[in-house]
């Protein structure tokens, strides 16, 4: 220890720690500056002010070029599995129409099945031929969990659809003989919409026809619907759709990437009839398996033909009229209600921001002041009505 000039082993070791003292117990030492000398703090500043400018920057031309032909390849390919025509002319339009305000009136009367009738704010469904259920009416959700009715729980197709519409497009080999079983009526208030989705792969054949009545509106592909308030993005292709023009989608259109109808693009009334074919694999309810209030005595078993895993078909308001006043009310969203839940029964520390994970990063953009939704003085968590496809 003598040789080495030192008198104590705390005098070594204090020399080959510097730091040490300014670190520990130096409680004048400014707080900004690092606790390894001046220069390492200026020189660990000036590398996080680079990653955050890196991080911050505007993408290159090469990045934004790259983009937009990625972009631009993916429109290509749902332009590849679309087919437009305009087979309806404004006199067929017109006693089409007439006949679609007869299923209006005959279902204001309630003199339909309940399952062929589905009412939504802004948004009133119709089944014939086949039905299935989506959305909240399975306590299970999510794409594959759909499931046709029972055979007969839904009217039949009526003989119009087939003599003024089915007869045409086979006329003009839009689709075969015997195609359809499945036959759809959405009728849309102005502001109406509906998600993005899918239809279900593993319930309809493909191609997917639909023929628009009305008005003129539009058809998005690759939107993703925001909520509170609702916004929509940018869609990768916009499709205009005129009243008696026929849409077909197959292929990527109809299997890889989703559409949807945007509010915005919903001006006036606007009905579309769509028309497909069951799969015969599809899986299917059974009676047993249908809400309680449609159940005979003594049926305990909630089984589904075709899978292991018990699901419970949720009450229906089929049968609901829609409020006149609702298109001047905030819809609810299906995946607003399980954070409405937790906001009413969770502790506050526990609740969640009003910038939720899976939304937050998604770029949107806002539209009409027609969808803005209001939020109730007082309330503790903002109330918005369901949407389903």
């Amino acid at each position: 220890m003598a040789g080495s000039g030192y008198k104590d082993l705390r005098e070594k070791l204090k020399s080959m720690m510097p730091y040490r003292d300014n670190y520990k117990g130096n409680s004048l030492r400014d707080p900004t500056e690092s606790p390894y000398g001046a220069v390492g703090g200026a020189a660990a500043a000036e590398r996080k002010r680079k990653y955050h400018e890196d991080s911050d920057s505007e993408p290159s031309d090469y990045e934004e070029e790259q983009q937009q032909q990625k972009e631009e390849e993916e429109a290509r390919k749902v332009k590849s599995g679309i087919r437009q025509l305009r087979l309806f002319s404004p006199d067929e339009c017109a006693k089409i129409e007439a006949r679609i305000e007869d299923v209006v009136s005959r279902a204001e009367k309630g003199l339909y099945k309940e399952h062929t009738v589905d009412r939504a704010p802004l948004r009133n469904k119709y089944f014939f031929g086949e039905g299935y259920t989506y959305g909240s009416q399975l306590q299970r959700r999510g794409p594959g969990q759909e499931r046709l009715y029972p055979q007969g729980e839904v009217d039949a197709i009526p003989e119009w659809v087939h003599d003024l519409v089915i007869r045409k497009l086979v006329e003009h080999r839009v689709i075969p003989e015997g195609f359809v079983n499945s036959a759809v009526i959405n009728d849309y208030q102005p502001g109406g919409c509906i998600v993005s989705h899918v239809d279900p792969i593993h319930i309809f054949e493909r191609p997917i026809v639909s023929v628009s009545f009305f008005s003129d509106s539009a058809l998005c592909f690759g939107c993703k619907f925001q909520f509170k308030p609702i916004r929509v993005s940018e869609p990768v292709l916009f499709l205009p759709v005129r009243r008696g023009s026929v849409t077909v989608l197959s292929g990527y259109a109809a299997d890889e990437i989703t559409h949807c109808i945007r509010p915005q693009d919903i001006k006036e009334r606007r009905a579309v009839i769509i028309l497909r074919k069951t799969r015969l694999d599809a899986p299917r309810l059974e009676t047993k398996s249908l809400s309680s209030s449609v159940l005979p005595p003594g049926y305990t078993s909630d089984r589904l033909s075709g899978s292991n895993r018990d699901q419970i078909l949720k009450p229906k308001r089929s049968h609901r009229k829609a409020d006149p006043d609702a298109a001047h009310r905030p819809r609810i969203l299906e995946m607003d209600k399980e954070e409405n839940r937790r906001s009413v029964l969770l502790p506050k520390h526990r609740r969640r921001s009003n910038f939720s994970s899976e939304n937050y990063w998604r770029r949107s953009y806002e539209y009409t002041e027609d969808c803005d939704e209001e939020e109730e003085d007082g309330s503790p968590a903002r109330k918005v009505k369901m949407r389903r496809h």
